[in-house]
């Protein structure tokens, strides 16, 4: 899987992605909206107002995942237990984490919607055989479909977005994967094809291309 992202003039960012590439990224950010939930409903009848002002949990998730996207405020996983700092995080999340959850399920839609609009793939125009991205931003050809995927583009707003989505895809993954340290990557990459974790090491791995490559276009 070789999706990369170039500039685009004016902004935004854009990427060649084939089938499977679009597949798996889809695949992940439904993932990814499912494990941090649906968030809480106003009860039928309710003030809308007043679920803004809802008080969030003031407690870690259990799920290590989710506790890795949305971690304590003070202290940190390696230091020496403290009240104050404890106290001072539950606060903190009380007051935070249902927006923090909102932005990252948004982030994570708009991950979903981009890739939907892209349309099917394998039309009639896939004979052009179109495949890359021009200077001006548009592809050689005469359509945002190549020849086994199509062109994503992203305005300056939605390529934050995506930048979102894929950290927390990254931050997801390599928990359940247990990645402490980015040293790791070479070993993951040793892992034997008849490990089951292999696929998991593989979009693990190239996630942290793809958002780089992102990151170079949005601070060029």
């Amino acid at each position: 899987m070789a999706g990369h992202f170039e500039s685009l003039p004016g902004g935004g960012a854009a990427a060649p992605l084939d089938e499977v590439e679009i597949s798996i990224l889809r695949s992940l950010a439904v993932q990814l909206m499912e494990l941090i939930g649906p968030g809480e409903e106003p009860a039928e009848g309710a003030d809308p107002l007043a679920a803004l002002f809802t008080d969030g949990p003031s407690e870690p998730p259990s799920d290590p995942a989710l506790a890795r996207l949305f971690p304590d405020a003070y202290g940190g996983p390696d230091a020496v237990p403290d009240d104050a700092a404890h106290a001072a995080s539950a606060e903190f999340r009380r007051y935070t984490e249902n927006d923090l959850r909102t932005r990252k399920r948004e982030d994570a839609l708009a991950v979903v919607r981009a890739l939907d609009a892209l349309g099917p793939v394998g039309g009639p125009d896939r004979a052009s055989g179109t495949d890359g991205i021009g200077e001006d931003g548009t592809t050689d050809g005469t359509t945002d479909s190549t020849a086994d995927g199509a062109v994503l583009r992203l305005k300056p707003d939605e390529s934050r977005q995506w930048l979102g989505a894929l950290n927390d895809l990254r931050l997801a993954i390599g928990t359940r994967l247990e990645v402490t340290d980015e040293d790791e990557s070479g070993e993951l990459l040793r892992l034997p094809d008849s490990d089951p974790r292999k696929p998991m090491v593989m979009a693990y791995l190239w996630l942290g291309a793809l958002q780089e490559s992102l990151i170079e276009t949005l601070t060029a």
